[in-house]
């Protein structure tokens, strides 16, 4: 066991290909580059070995104030279902994207 988890770290030239993907999926506007936060996930381990791209959908229930609202992982988190949508669309278009960039 080890409690060692990498930095979560996004591959730049991935993230710039797959970039109008997310735009389509959500439109341009709610696309917004941020910078590097030193988050953990078990997402790494699988970047260590391929180029990866990790995103937040942006869940948060209309209203709420984001220092007040709970956080992943609190007993008390709640997600606005309706942002299901597009993540299964953005999730999706990503994967038909990708493919067709390899052919």
């Amino acid at each position: 066991y080890s409690s060692h988890y990498p930095v979560t770290f996004n591959d730049i030239a991935l993230t710039e290909k797959m970039l109008p993907s997310l735009q389509s999926s959500a439109g341009a506007a709610n696309v917004k580059l941020k910078p590097p936060v030193t988050g953990a996930e078990d997402f790494s381990f699988y970047q260590e070995k391929v180029p990866g791209l990790f995103y937040f959908l942006g869940g948060m229930p209309k209203g709420n104030d984001p220092l007040k609202t709970p956080s992943h992982h609190t007993p008390d988190f709640f997600i606005d279902e309706s942002s299901f949508n597009l993540g299964v669309r953005s999730l999706v278009n990503l994967t038909l994207d990708y493919m067709a960039m390899k052919k």
